[in-house]
């Protein structure tokens, strides 16, 4: 096509460059006549795209006036451009020409035609070549994906959401997906920011926990093992003061779990859960027990994030069972062997999503209300019950009846999370409603509905195959042996270190020497599965000095320095840990 100059070999350089979007854009129909008939000259006799209603983009405004204000001020060679719509190109060059080639750029288009419209118009493969331009589809497993990418840019600078104007008039799906993107950026934020403070924290207990992991069990005999039960998510928000006594009157035949923490109140409505499960890493899980009653408690098992404070796992009264959670040990070294579950925000998100890979016929929700009326928060016995929150954290909205309701912005985003695995597993869920946040993609019911539908019913004999296959989840497991890497990484890093000083000396002119020791040591340590997440916060130290600094000066031999310090000082802690089987031998 003539007025489509550069779209052949954009195209091309999409299916070297970006396989799985070249995928994805192969195999969408495209409206040619629409690509024939859009692209016109207009009024201000620039390239422009027609609308439905016969109108241009840009008729209105000039693309200059609009772009003008995408200028990245801060932290240019560090950060990322993230642009919903791009037209013919004109924002998306104008992000191109006025940033560093470090500066990643990312598109994502909700319309096929008018992508097509836009790489027809500007090269964009040495963009695409540098590794600058990227492509995003409009799915939010991809997105994810391609966020998941920038965590040194979330680090080190800053990302730059731009929502294209003129794009928004051709349809809403520009301002929802720039919505959905913005959601996701928040998560992944407080998950980055969570990651690089608390990673230590959550590796340390996997590990001050490994021992007893090997001797506690594992979960594997409970998959598939909730066909034909149904189960019961026992919150602790206030209407499960409501509802928890009446349901203590007729359980029914279903499997009721709860939160460690929710425990203490569980109790006070008089239900005994069949398991309850812990994923909280801080130490000050440990004020449950201030409440728990521990001889009620002996007899109900804990399943346990590996990532649980020691001192709160040996405080509990009962059968404990580990689980392996995402962005520890078991991440990339334990998958072949165990289950590793992706914890979520909050731990009904969790047992909502253990649940489903349980095979329960479908799921309740109880307790589960994400906000409050008034100024009760949680229902008695939770430790948070009396809690006051900071008014910067507090949002207000309404809930199924139109009343006002009070929420944070931790509830809220736990919410979302929730709704959007309800969209993914194939379990039904269904929730008791109090009146307080309506979970989308969750029937709402009464108690009479959850006796009408056999909400608490099972299949006979599933209750005690069920009970039989978490008697079986607390028989110790055999794992991999481990060696310990101590050794070879301190010669290995000490050799470097001699040589990075040598460069150092004579800095000024051995800026390129430096930047590939640098990226050496970035890929050496972060070469082993097993000890990459507890050496998170010391990748990142590195990835700053090999992949977010374009020239260095002598203060940064002593950051790095320090950060191998820290490194070997990590791995050595790590070998005491992990080797069991070695120190069984030497014993």
């Amino acid at each position: 096509m003539s007025a489509y100059p550069f779209l052949k070999d954009n195209i091309e350089a999409l299916a070297t460059y970006n396989p799985p979007f070249y995928a994805w854009l192969s195999s969408q129909v495209i409206d040619e006549e629409k690509l024939k008939n859009s692209l016109f000259k207009n009024k201000w006799n620039i390239l422009d795209w027609k609308m439905e209603n016969g109108s241009g983009l840009f008729e209105a405004v000039m693309p200059n006036m609009i772009y003008k204000s995408w200028e990245v001020t801060e932290k240019a060679e560090t950060s990322a451009t993230f642009i919903v719509g791009c037209n013919v190109g004109y924002g998306v060059n104008h992000v191109l020409m006025s940033t560093p080639d470090s500066h990643k750029v990312i598109i994502s288009e909700p319309n096929p035609e008018m992508l097509l419209a836009c790489l027809g118009q500007s090269d964009y493969r040495p963009f695409m070549e540098k590794g600058k331009l990227h492509f995003c589809t409009v799915d939010e497993n991809s997105l994810m994906s391609i966020i998941k990418e920038l965590d040194l840019q979330f680090v080190y600078g800053k990302i730059y959401l731009r929502l294209d104007l003129p794009s928004q008039q051709i349809g809403p799906e520009y301002a929802r997906w720039a919505a959905t993107i913005r959601n996701k950026m928040e998560s992944f934020s407080v998950e980055m920011t969570t990651l690089r403070l608390k990673q230590d924290v959550m590796v340390g207990n996997e590990l001050d926990n490994f021992s007893r992991i090997l001797e506690d069990g594992s979960i594997s005999p409970l998959k598939g093992a909730g066909k034909g039960l149904g189960a019961v998510i026992l919150g602790a928000g206030p209407s499960l003061g409501e509802f928890g006594p009446e349901l203590a009157k007729n359980p029914g035949h279903a499997v009721y779990v709860t939160s460690l923490q929710g425990l203490p109140a569980v109790h006070k409505t008089g239900i005994k859960p069949h398991f309850c499960i812990g994923i909280d890493y801080n130490a000050s899980m440990a004020r449950v027990y201030q409440q728990l009653d521990k001889e009620w408690a002996k007899d109900i098992p804990l399943i346990y994030s590996t990532k649980l404070d020691k001192k709160v796992l040996d405080e509990y009264p009962g059968p404990t069972i580990p689980m392996w959670t995402m962005g520890g040990l078991g991440t990339f070294a334990l998958n072949q062997h165990e289950e590793v579950f992706d914890a979520g925000s909050n731990v009904s998100v969790t047992l909502a999503r253990f649940l489903d890979w349980c095979g329960f016929n479908h799921i309740l929700l109880v307790g589960q209300d994400f906000a409050w009326k008034g100024k009760v928060s949680h229902a008695a016995g939770h430790q948070n019950s009396g809690a006051m929150y900071n008014k910067g954290i507090i949002v207000n909205l309404k809930n199924a009846d139109g009343e006002d309701i009070t929420s944070t912005i931790q509830y809220m985003s736990s919410k979302r999370e929730m709704e959007d695995d309800i969209k993914k597993i194939s379990t039904p869920i269904f929730n008791l409603y109090g009146g307080c946040a309506v979970i989308e993609g969750a029937r709402n019911v009464d108690l009479q509905k959850v006796h009408m539908d056999g909400l608490l019913s099972s299949a006979p004999g599933r209750m005690d195959y069920f009970k039989t296959a978490m008697n079986m989840a607390r028989v110790p497991k055999e794992f991999p042996m481990f060696e310990a890497r101590s050794p070879k990484w301190t010669t290995s890093l000490n050799r470097v270190t001699k040589r990075m000083e040598k460069l150092f000396r004579k800095h000024s002119a051995n800026q390129v020497e430096i930047h590939k020791a640098m990226h050496e040591v970035y890929f050496f340590i972060r070469q082993d599965p097993l000890y990459l997440p507890y050496l998170y916060n010391e990748i990142l130290d590195i990835a700053g000095l090999a992949r977010a600094k374009s020239s260095y000066e002598p203060k940064d031999l002593s950051h790095y320095k320090q950060v191998i310090k820290k490194t070997l000082k990590k791995v050595r802690h790590m070998d005491r840990c992990l080797c069991v089987n070695e120190r069984k031998k030497a014993a």
